[in-house]
């Protein structure tokens, strides 16, 4: 998510420098989609963490984040924090085997459109898909802030003017489980990955404190703490503070809805 120049940058490729502010963002009355397998589906939600090894014998720690029917996964260097590669989309689950449709791939665009099939398997707070034999362990259970989901920025001031648009395929996605987040800056109809960055957070009093671990764009920004303000109003989140430059900044994020099932 944020460091913050890297959320304006990427706020700005998406929303023109219009004086005036277009119609605000509707949330839409669409339903959830529920998955049939209720236990396992409960189960995935939250962050999880495995790991493997480089052909330099590099350490590449990998996150999961599994919330409200989105995926996200990360890879990036255990020592450095140097990103190498993040993918993500929408998932549902039946009879043990999840369907994830890729909205993002930062190392081969042309995966996303497409639907990956996974057996999934938990056993004793391990989760393991048919076909790896990576061994993933949970980091949280997805609770513990009204932050945790997903969201997509549908505002921005600017000059003390309030700018709203509609998400596009042009996406900026914020993902947040119990005590991990990512941010994600990608079109889902051409396959462009802009960038992405993440770590752990926590939300508490209307504060909201980031600690980076990984920045596709700079790598310098790993290690840094970010604290802010937020608040929920009419179920969108309002998040403000100042940016590395002194500068002020307001954002407004809403509830990321996941499709109905066809």
């Amino acid at each position: 998510m944020k460091t913050l120049f890297a959320f304006t940058l990427f706020f700005l490729i998406t929303v023109s420098g219009r004086s005036h502010a277009p119609a605000p963002y509707i949330l839409p009355d669409i339903p959830h989609f529920s998955s049939m397998d209720n236990d396992v589906t409960n189960a995935l939600q939250g962050a999880w963490t495995s790991s493997e090894t480089n052909e330099k014998g590099e350490v590449i720690t990998i996150t999961k984040i599994i919330m409200d029917g989105y995926m996200t996964t990360s890879y990036y260097k255990e020592l450095s924090g140097d990103f190498v590669k993040t993918s993500g989309g929408y998932w549902t689950i039946e009879n043990n085997v999840l369907s994830l449709i890729l909205e993002f791939s930062s190392a081969d665009k042309s995966e996303v459109g497409k639907t990956v099939t996974l057996d999934v398997t938990i056993t004793n707070g391990k989760l393991s898909f048919g076909g790896s034999d990576k061994i993933w362990t949970k980091i949280d259970q997805g609770k513990g802030t009204e932050l945790n989901g997903a969201w997509l920025i549908t505002g921005r001031k600017r000059d003390g003017v309030l700018m709203r648009r509609t998400p596009g395929d042009r996406k900026t996605m914020k993902i947040l489980s119990g005590s991990r987040f990512q941010w994600i800056a990608y079109n889902s109809a051409t396959g462009e990955f802009f960038g992405t960055g993440g770590g752990t957070y926590t939300a508490e009093n209307g504060t909201y404190t980031e600690h980076i671990m990984f920045f596709s764009r700079d790598n310098k920004r790993v290690g840094a703490t970010l604290t802010f303000q937020y608040e929920i109003k009419e179920k969108e989140w309002h998040h403000s503070g100042l940016s590395s430059k002194g500068d002020p900044i307001y954002e407004i994020w809403s509830p990321r809805i996941m499709p109905v099932k066809k």
